[in-house]
């Protein structure tokens, strides 16, 4: 079976940084898409980040574009997001999520696979 276990949230003054943890467990994924989406309150789920879970090329939505920075422990089959000069409008709760092999989408239909959240707070 298997699970997506998403860590590092927390509350962050803006300007801030936060890592946040994707760690899969049932099998390990290559040629994946990874993705990290988020959703804040009375928001639709938005696309945050996407790439390969082995590496490779990585699309960022625009609002996180030269902020948020994609890397990966794969002797420990997690993915991370790097979270930089964080906005108060950054708050959302995270989540990673797994889509077959194929190209690197920004829709969460094309995931199968989700982690239950991670909380981020950004105070201003």
């Amino acid at each position: 079976q298997v699970q997506l276990v998403e860590s590092g949230g927390g509350l962050v003054q803006a300007g801030g940084s936060l890592r946040l943890s994707c760690t899969a467990s049932g099998r390990t994924f290559s040629l994946h898409v990874i993705g990290w989406f988020r959703q804040a309150p009375g928001k639709e789920r938005e696309f945050v980040a996407a790439s390969r879970w082995s590496g490779g090329s990585t699309n960022y939505a625009d609002s996180v574009k030269g902020r948020f920075t994609m890397s990966r422990d794969n002797a420990k089959n997690t993915q991370h997001l790097q979270m930089n000069s964080l906005k108060p409008e950054d708050t959302a709760v995270y989540y990673c999520a797994v889509a077959p092999p194929g190209s690197i989408g920004s829709r969460s239909y094309e995931y199968g696979y989700w982690g239950q959240g991670t909380q981020v707070t950004v105070s201003s």
